[in-house]
């Protein structure tokens, strides 16, 4: 079915229909229930630091059990976040701020550890790269150029093998 059909179909029904329409998929899908949810309580700061604990225990594992447990250093998990605050809507200033604080932490970890996998840094160089135009095509450069040009100098500072694509990216608005 097409946009256009659907507002036709739309346009048919009356209001108390219409209603039980979006109680019925507000029921069905969750997906629809999390964006409703979202769109009448959005508790950005709530979302923000759960994200935010979440990727941090990604490369800083909280201890359980007396056990210290292993690191899994999955961007996934930053970027099934920034994902999904896309598509909810969220403030382009807390999406940026996940963006960067994915790297951040990521840079915190590999400035403790020794990383031998060029799978990271080609991943945290992609999720540089994405950040930088995410906040460019948002026009927020002002608000986090500090945090890029750090992001930078973390990655010349640590002699990550990809600090060149870094500088790349940071000239661009220098």
């Amino acid at each position: 079915m097409s946009k256009r059909d659907l507002k036709k179909y739309l346009n048919e029904l009356n209001k108390e229909q219409l209603e039980e329409q979006i109680l019925e998929l507000y029921e069905k899908f969750s997906p629809v229930k999390v964006y409703y949810n979202f769109v009448f309580n959005p508790k950005e700061e709530t979302l923000l630091q759960e994200c935010k604990l979440k990727i941090a225990n990604e490369y800083f594992p909280v201890k359980t059990t007396g056990k210290r447990k292993k690191p899994k250093m999955r961007r996934s998990v930053a970027q099934k976040y920034i994902k999904h605050f896309i598509l909810l809507g969220v403030d382009p200033f807390v999406i940026a701020d996940v963006m960067l604080y994915n790297i951040e932490i990521a840079q915190a970890f590999s400035a403790e550890n020794v990383i031998k996998q060029e799978l990271f840094y080609k991943s945290m160089f992609n999720s540089f790269e994405q950040a930088v135009n995410f906040i460019l095509s948002n026009g927020i450069v002002a608000e986090f150029k500090t945090r890029i040009r750090e992001a930078h100098r973390q990655a010349s500072l640590q002699k990550w093998y990809n600090e060149p694509d870094f500088k790349r990216i940071v000239e661009q608005f220098d």
